[in-house]
């Protein structure tokens, strides 16, 4: 039988208007709870903009999880219908906590909670132009990970952020470090590539995010926590989890993911060809990432307008 996976975007993927589709269903009360939860009108934010402001981290991921999370309601009705369900969960970096919410890890508001927290704790982190982050197109890993060694030096950190495809890897750290590190692939790269400067507010995914992970371990011990119900495969280690994983465990990966690197790549690579696999959040990106991993997998999007109705003829 063919394995459901359901993945979970992370920040970058919002914009404003997201959500509104779901007016006419029942997972449309989610946001109504979204906003009592983080006592402010998140939804105005995402339903209405303005974009800087939903733009900022401690916003766009609680606006990220609150969509997923009501188009994730969704499909679980329509699961259930037909008697199938999902075989495991994953998201990209924010993203995470929403597929342990839907792993009934943490509920529905304490998953808003612990992100609205870590955006602003990550956004707080680092002074203003200290940190930068690339996106790095057709450069290997292994060279990534040398550039970054050689490029870093005591205080000035640079290493490999996001691994989001074989050709796009992330790199984040210290702004001088990152400079470093693309003059020394431009030095012993012999290939062409491409280094993008990320309009991010932070070095994500990096050392730097040390102070984030501390606040936010602080913050955890107010939610509650329960043990995996779905498999689940962590950014961290690209390792799956079985159902019943230790809270410590669970904790623990999102903890060390601050600062640690997303293996989104080494992620995708263990799911097998039959897999449907299910985008459950605003727009597409995570398609497009998994198309340039494994082609052979078949991704539906939820945030689209047709999606409903060809996931129904998948199932």
């Amino acid at each position: 039988m063919r394995e459901i996976v359901v993945v979970f975007p992370g920040q970058g993927s919002q914009y404003v208007g997201m959500g509104k589709k779901l007016e006419a269903d029942a997972a449309f009360n989610l946001f109504n709870k979204a906003d009592q939860t983080l006592d402010f009108s998140l939804t105005t934010l995402m339903f209405e903009g303005p974009e800087d402001q939903l733009k900022l981290t401690k916003n766009a991921q609680p606006a990220i999880i609150a969509h997923s999370l009501a188009l994730f309601a969704k499909l679980e009705t329509i699961l259930q219908n037909k008697n199938q369900k999902v075989s495991k969960v994953l998201g990209h970096s924010v993203g995470e906590y929403a597929a342990l919410a839907a792993a009934k890890v943490l509920s529905y508001e304490d998953a808003l909670k612990a992100v609205h927290l870590r955006g602003k704790f990550m956004q707080e982190a680092v002074a203003p132009g200290e940190g930068k982050m690339y996106a790095v197109m057709k450069v290997p890993e292994e060279i990534i990970r040398k550039a970054c060694q050689e490029a870093s030096k005591e205080g000035t950190l640079v290493m490999p952020a996001n691994f989001n495809e074989p050709n796009q890897i992330v790199i984040s750290g210290e702004a001088e470090a990152c400079t470093r590190a693309i003059k020394w692939m431009e030095a012993n790269h012999p290939e062409r590539f491409r280094a993008i400067e990320l309009n991010v507010s932070a070095p994500f995914h990096s050392s730097f995010m040390k102070p984030a992970a501390q606040a936010l371990s602080k913050a955890f011990t107010q939610l509650t926590w329960n043990k995996n119900t779905t498999p689940y495969i962590a950014n961290i280690d690209a390792t799956e989890y079985a159902v019943g994983t230790d809270t410590e465990t669970l904790k623990k990966n999102l903890i060390d993911q601050v600062t640690g690197s997303v293996l989104w790549t080494h992620s995708i690579k263990k799911l097998n060809a039959n897999t449907l696999v299910i985008e459950s959040g605003p727009g597409k990106v995570l398609k497009g990432l998994i198309a340039k991993i494994n082609p052979e997998l078949k991704v539906v999007c939820l945030d689209d307008d047709n999606s409903w109705t060809e996931l129904e003829e998948l199932l």
